[in-house]
């Protein structure tokens, strides 16, 4: 990746939306950061990040707002996705892939949240989905490799 992609990655990261402005997508940038405020002020988002930094995961699951949270993880690797696209970057048929699954995986750990517990300890909202990025993202990216491999023309 360029730094023009990664630096609109990152701000996609910082903000969903914020990639697309950088990329002259005003309308889809703007469409993105209405909807991600929607969502965070629905889902309590802001409150239940606080909780979980200060170590209150009770707290944060009795007022996170699942119904609304279960959105957030689409959108925001919705909007990493197309800025690196719109900048030029995954140009692979198949670049969308470990963006797919890292929201698919970030969704499961939300849905376990508030009962699975590693070692022992609840994480909760926000701290397991961020610990299921990381399966999602390798799952996503070793299906990227096997569909290449498969898809590739043969020597003859």
């Amino acid at each position: 990746m360029n730094k023009s992609v990664v630096e609109k990655l990152m701000w996609s990261i910082a903000f969903p939306g914020f990639g697309q402005y950088l990329n002259g997508k005003l309308f889809k940038g703007t469409f993105l950061l209405i909807i991600e405020i929607l969502i965070n002020v629905q889902a309590n988002f802001n409150q239940i990040i606080l909780f979980s930094f200060h170590g209150e995961i009770g707290n944060a699951i009795n007022h996170a707002n699942y119904q609304w949270l279960m959105f957030y993880p689409c959108l925001y690797f919705f909007s990493m996705w197309d800025a690196v696209k719109d900048a030029g970057g995954g140009k692979s048929h198949y670049s969308f892939l470990p963006y797919v699954f890292s929201a698919f995986f970030v969704t499961v750990g939300l849905i376990l949240s508030s009962n699975l517990t590693i070692f022992g300890v609840l994480l909760g909202p926000v701290w397991l989905p961020i610990l299921f990025v990381l399966p999602g993202l390798i799952t996503g990216i070793i299906i990227k490799k096997i569909i290449t491999i498969l898809n590739k023309p043969s020597r003859s």
